[in-house]
């Protein structure tokens, strides 16, 4: 059939073929008044893909197409839609839709709604299934496409859609800014970007990190001093530092909580958004006796805070720092399997869609 009937993308068709991508034809949503097209340009690789395709996160039914670092242009805009028009450059990422009518909508949680719909791997209400951006177009509600600032390039401005969001917002939740100290644990694809809006927003910004290799970039980044995590007691200097650790890392499983629990200030917060495979290591309640602290993660952003964070990006020119591979069975597989290794400094962004999909 073709676009607007179906679009077509790069898939796999289960864990046990999680690095074999074949390119598949995707039936979209229905599509309705407040929808908006968007003909992919590139779109980002997140850990999130890695941990859905491998199963890590759950089994699933193929063909998958993943990826929700969504940049394009707007090519088909619903008669309902306010703010974005045909031809805008636009993005989407890791959220396509949600009621917007709950109390937790109302109150600009719309990225905890019950109802939300994940951009893969994720079912509309009405049954349709929604696909992920390493295909030629995606179909998401207005409300969850954003206009992307003319300053931040196209294969820059990908990756902030999922890990610039995932890692800003908990930051502005918490109220971080000047006076405020922070910890970023992990410099990643998450971490390293997490760095920058803390130091943007004005914290005195930290790094904790096991790769002491990575102390220069994590000092260029914004931190003030880097803490190795595997050097022997580590945590005993830094024993009530932290208003706020911000976990990167997805390795969690593997700490010694009490340690860096013990990094916080009174009420500090240990919070999480890298996201291991496995649960989290088992914690006697003394560890929260002695500076009451508190454990808490997140899970993406709201509307408000994601245009924030382009327009805070585009201001200070905070960049992921990214690497660029073809969109291609070889290049999907390649993506997949450094991101799972760990082999990339600090993101990946797929392009060429063009090329791939035979457009002028």
């Amino acid at each position: 059939m073709g676009y607007p009937d179906t679009f077509e993308g790069f898939c796999v068709d289960s864990p046990k073929s999680w690095n074999k991508f074949h390119k598949s034809e995707l039936k979209p949503k229905p599509f309705e008044d407040n929808d908006i097209d968007v003909e992919i340009e590139c779109c980002g690789v997140c850990g999130s893909d890695v941990h859905t395709v491998t199963g890590g996160w759950g089994e699933f039914e193929g063909p998958l197409c993943v990826g929700h670092e969504v940049v394009g242009r707007a090519v088909n805009v619903g008669k309902k839609v306010k703010n974005i028009k045909k031809g805008d450059r636009v993005g989407v990422g890791a959220q396509v839709w949600a009621c917007l009518k709950c109390d937790t909508c109302k109150e600009a949680n719309e990225n905890y709604c019950p109802h939300l719909v994940d951009t893969y791997n994720a079912k509309y209400e009405d049954g349709s299934t929604a696909h992920g951006g390493w295909a030629n177009y995606i179909r998401a509600h207005e409300y969850f496409t954003f206009k992307i600032p003319d300053a931040l390039e196209s294969h820059i401005a990908a990756p902030l859609l999922c890990a610039g969001i995932t890692t800003y917002s908990p930051l502005v939740r918490a109220g971080v800014g000047p006076g405020k100290t922070v910890g970023v644990i992990g410099i990643g694809g998450l971490g390293h970007l997490a760095l920058q809006w803390s130091a943007a927003l004005g914290a005195e910004t930290y790094t904790l990190t096991h790769s002491p290799n990575k102390a220069d970039d994590a000092k260029k980044l914004g931190a003030k001093e880097v803490i190795v995590t595997t050097d022997k007691g580590f945590a005993k200097k830094w024993a009530f530092k932290f208003d706020f650790l911000l976990n990167c890392a997805d390795m969690t499983h593997t700490f010694n909580m009490p340690d860096y629990m013990s990094m916080l200030k009174v009420g500090g917060t240990f919070h999480m958004v890298g996201i291991p495979d496995h649960p989290l290591p088992e914690m006697a309640p003394m560890a929260f006796t002695a500076n009451a602290p508190k454990l808490s993660g997140s899970h993406l952003g709201n509307n408000q805070e994601m245009n924030a964070m382009l327009k805070l990006a585009a201001d200070k020119g905070i960049k992921p720092l990214v690497e660029t591979l073809d969109l291609s069975e070889a290049g999907c597989k390649e993506a997949v399997e450094r991101v799972k290794e760990n082999k990339v400094r600090y993101r990946f962004t797929l392009t060429g869609f063009d090329k791939v999909f035979g457009r002028k």
